[in-house]
């Protein structure tokens, strides 16, 4: 268990954010080092916007690493550039560790939970299940 004591009272515990990057919207989770569970976070529009947003999150939920999702399909290498671009970007802006997950099929398994439970709107909320899953896929491998 990785803690970090920041008053006498007060364990803070690490947490690792996920992401799930779209050219329009960016779904984030986040579990902590101690359960190592990935809960869906947020969606947020991918804009100008969103580095500020990312650095709230980083900060308020003391984020240690962040996990991207990648697919590494040969038919989808443009896809893979733009997020290790986007990745760069992240390790730049926050000076974080930033690792890679596969991804294939998370969109879909998303939707899939999503119509399991009985929600509608499902594209409200797909991003940030699959940011989710491609989080806990990342902790049940590396944790």
């Amino acid at each position: 268990m990785k803690m970090s004591i920041a008053g006498q009272n007060e364990a803070l515990i690490g947490h690792i954010l996920g992401i799930d990057f779209g050219k329009s919207k960016i779904g984030l989770a986040i579990a902590d080092e101690e359960t190592r569970m990935a809960f869906a976070l947020d969606t947020f529009l991918n804009n100008k916007n969103f580095f500020e947003k990312l650095d709230e999150i980083v900060k308020k939920e003391n984020v240690k690493t962040i996990i991207i999702g990648i697919t590494t399909h040969n038919k989808d290498i443009k896809s893979a550039e733009e997020k290790s671009d986007f990745a760069e970007m992240i390790k730049e802006k926050t000076g974080l560790p930033v690792m890679f997950q596969e991804e294939m099929f998370t969109t879909k398994i998303a939707q899939d939970n999503i119509k399991k439970h009985g929600k509608k709107n499902i594209s409200q909320s797909d991003d940030k299940e699959a940011a989710r899953i491609i989080l806990q896929e990342w902790l049940d491998q590396n944790l």
